[in-house]
């Protein structure tokens, strides 16, 4: 059905690009424990028990126990369902899939195109209607909180009914065509059969491309054309997947995997891998020949780079884009921008102060260095230093790798691959060795993709969530908000940095990707031009150059991509900020995220419900 399940959310993300040059210049200008249900009133008089009573207390325990039996038996049947709804999703989302009865995926990759996707809307609508016809009143803590997650990510669903064609399943490093191929070389071997499903999910990979790219001339075809230029940012990120034979990442993941197999002869290790080379050269790399030349052949359908909202439907969209990628509490689009810009200008003030009480940080700008400088070293201490303000994580492993350097420039700086849901034992990091990102703080990076950011919070997820539906769920703000506000807190740590410049680099940190979240909405939903996004950024940089081409074809090519971190970032603050001033002193850091990683991946209109609820039983206490 694959209503809910979204491949393995790998956290392949674009980062902002600094304010600090521009901040020069500005400042001469001026929870704890698990969650509980809201306080009912207690009545002032008891009602006298009698025999009618009995019967009645009885009759509402009967149904109870008769909606939670059903509610769990239909969460687990859509488990199943989603879960196996495609290979490159099952293998990542279930180490052992023959423990929760599946025996085979439905398909490889599933299907991109139209129908699916009206198909897709009509399960979604059936779903809604199954939970209609349970009340939320008979159901337990844990199953009232998923049906409530489960409403509102239909409600907001339900913004992109008919809009299906505006959906970008091919775009620059957050595309299928960019991420896919990572997925596959971390394709993990647990068994035998995992090597031959491996190699089919090869032999299919050409023909699922030709689906995205059928689906690309159905929106060109709708008019929904992209300019020559985009098409050329497209094609080069397929380029750097046409692979020489004999030497390339993909055979020497797959020879690497294949080592840990004791089960397989040598024989059969070698006849795997002439098999995977045979099939790289038949169907992998022709996959990708097939997209730069099929691409090449819509150049001149699009007339110029525009945001979503010169399409005829297309701020429709992106309001439902907004609202899909944030999961946010705001009520309106202009009412969530209002706040951004206020949060930024907010954290721009604070770099002005910062630069002028402590004019010597401007010198050391280039010379500031955190106490530890290998990416190893660094986790650890952030390991060791998440301890004080944040619950405790059940012993796990990790692995720190690099980015092959052939996919260097289609990838981002860093980023966590999510462990499946019945071994959260192994997790992966990958970090972006290309010199470009050389002034991405390494340190902030690894506190966002590892402790307390992504792999804390997902090994935290996986070790307290007990309804496993809940566990295909994504909500990008949730996890991206999450992963951003911990970094931003990274800055503040016993890292060696002195106290003011981490608070400097802090509050550019935010400032920067303020910027970029609202550009974001005034290119795709204010429909902004080139011109005007050069005059917003003149007011914080006194030549933005090429910056302004960089950041105007970065909103348009991947649209609410940087909401995700921002919104999801100021939904935590907000929280945060709101304990602070109703606690006093009394607020807890620690009680505070133990609340938030117990709720877990959810939208905050539902987040908020509970804070409140929460937030209410720490003042009695």
């Amino acid at each position: 059905m694959n209503l809910l399940c979204k491949t393995s959310d790998q956290h392949f993300s674009k980062r902002p690009v600094s304010l600090l040059l521009a901040l020069l210049l500005f400042c001469t200008l001026f929870l704890d424990g698990c969650l509980k249900k809201p306080e009912e009133q207690t009545p002032t008089t008891a009602s006298p028990y009698t025999e009618e009573t009995a019967e009645s207390y009885e009759h509402f325990e009967e149904e109870q126990l008769k909606a939670q039996k059903e509610f769990d038996r239909q969460m687990r049947e859509l488990f199943r369902d989603e879960v196996s709804g495609r290979q490159v999703d099952l293998h990542f989302l279930l180490k052992d899939p023959s423990a929760y009865g599946i025996e085979k995926a439905q398909s490889l990759y599933g299907q991109i195109s139209l129908e699916e996707m009206a198909q897709a809307r009509q399960d979604q609508q059936n779903l809604k209607t199954m939970l209609d016809r349970f009340d939320p009143a008979l159901l337990t803590d844990e199953q009232r909180l998923t049906w409530r997650i489960l409403q509102s990510f239909l409600a907001t669903e339900e913004k992109g009914y008919g809009l299906e064609i505006y959906s970008q399943p091919l775009a620059v490093t957050i595309g299928v065509q960019a991420q896919l191929p990572i997925l596959l070389s971390e394709y993990i071997f647990y068994r035998k059969q995992d090597v031959d499903d491996y190699l089919e999910l090869l032999a299919g990979i050409d023909d699922y491309y030709r689906q995205l790219l059928d689906f690309q001339r159905q929106k060109t075809e709708a008019g929904l054309a992209i300019s020559d230029l985009l098409l050329d940012h497209l094609i080069e990120s397929c380029e750097g997947y046409l692979l020489t034979p004999g030497d390339n990442f993909m055979i020497d993941t797959f020879n690497s995997r294949l080592d840990t197999l004791p089960e397989l002869t040598e024989e059969e290790k070698n006849a795997y891998r002439q098999q995977n080379e045979a099939l790289l050269e038949s169907h992998f790399v022709p996959a990708y020949q097939l997209l730069i030349d099929g691409l090449n052949s819509m150049r001149g359908t699009g007339s110029e780079e525009k945001g979503l909202c010169a399409y005829p439907k297309g701020k429709e969209y992106y309001e439902y884009l907004v609202y899909s990628a944030t999961g946010t509490s705001y009520s309106s689009i202009e009412e969530l921008l209002k706040d951004m810009e206020l949060t930024m200008n907010k954290q721009l003030v604070q770099t002005s102060v910062l630069l002028r009480f402590h004019p010597e940080l401007a010198d050391e700008l280039g010379t500031y260095s955190y106490r530890q400088t290998k990416p190893e070293d660094m986790l650890e201490e952030l390991k060791n230093l998440s301890q004080k303000d944040f619950p405790p994580l059940a012993e796990c492993n990790y692995t720190l790798k690099t980015v092959p350097k052939s996919l260097e420039l289609a990838l981002s700086p860093a980023f966590y691959l999510v462990s499946p849901i019945d071994d959260y034992q192994d997790n992966v990091i990958f970090i972006n060795e290309n010199p470009r990102f050389a002034s991405n703080e390494l340190y902030n990076t690894i506190a966002h993709e590892g402790y307390p950011g992504h792999l804390y919070q997902n090994v935290y997820f996986h070790t307290h969530c007990n309804m496993d539906i809940r566990q295909l769920l994504s909500f990008k703000g949730y996890s991206e908000g999450w992963a951003t506000y911990v970094e931003y807190l990274s800055y503040f740590m016993d890292n060696g940095l002195k106290p003011e410049m981490g608070e400097l680099l802090a509050a550019n940190s935010i400032a920067s990707l303020g910027l970029h979240a609202c550009l974001d909405v005034y290119v795709n939903y204010m429909g902004w031009d080139r011109e005007q996004v050069r005059e917003y950024l003149e007011d914080y940089y006194e030549d933005p150059g090429e910056l302004v081409d960089a950041l105007y074809l970065a909103m348009i090519e991947n649209p609410s991509n940087y909401l995700s971190y921002y919104v999801g970032f100021m939904e935590f603050m907000n929280m945060r900020q709101t304990a602070e001033k109703e606690l006093g002193d009394s607020f807890d850091a620690k009680a505070f995220h133990t609340f938030l990683l117990n709720m877990g991946d959810a939208p905050f209109d539902v987040i908020q419900a509970y804070f409140t609820s929460w937030l209410a039983g720490q003042k009695k206490q």
